[in-house]
Order: C-alpha cells, then sequence, then structure tokens
C-alpha cells in the first residue's frame, strides 16, 4: 500500500482507469458464461452437432431477455449508487 500512496494524481488516475477496465471485463465475462449456461440449459434438451431452428429461436429470445435484465438491474443499480453519493 505504500506504493500506492507515493503515486501522483495522475498516476492515481491511470490506476484507476485500468482496474475499472478489468472489472468492466471480469463483468462481461460473467455475463456471457451465465447466460450461455442458463440459456442452453433452457433451450438445448438433446445436445448434438447443429442447432435446430426452434433451439436457435429460443436462444435468441433467450440472451436478448438475459441481456435486458442485465442491462435493466446495471442501470438501477448505477442509479441506487449515485442517490446515495448525493446524499451523503
Amino acid at each position: 500500500m505504500d506504493s500506492v500512496a507515493n503515486l501522483t494524481g495522475a498516476q492515481k488516475g491511470e490506476l484507476m482507469d485500468q482496474v475499472k477496465q478489468q472489472i468492466a471485463v471480469a463483468n462481461a465475462q460473467e455475463l456471457l458464461t451465465k447466460m450461455t449456461e442458463k440459456c442452453f440449459k433452457k433451450c438445448i434438451s438433446k445436445p448434438g452437432t447443429s442447432l435446430d431452428s426452434s433451439e436457435q429461436k429460443c436462444v435468441a429470445m433467450c440472451m436478448d431477455r438475459y441481456m435486458d435484465s442485465w442491462n435493466l438491474v446495471s442501470r438501477t443499480y448505477g442509479m441506487r449508487i449515485q442517490r446515495e453519493r448525493t446524499n451523503m
């Protein structure tokens, strides 16, 4: 921690940007992993070499719904954090 205390303001800002980028990548990876897992479990009853049209449609709709839900939760969480910062 001593090394962080010795950083300039610009260096601290750059470090924070790097951490934010790493968190964003981790969140995207988690999103893709969970979405794939849940939609596969929901839509694919018997895995094979290809998806039939109903499985393709199910996966596409499932992924759309999952992304919509993820975005809604993310926006709501972001707004809550903003409100809490404002109230401090």
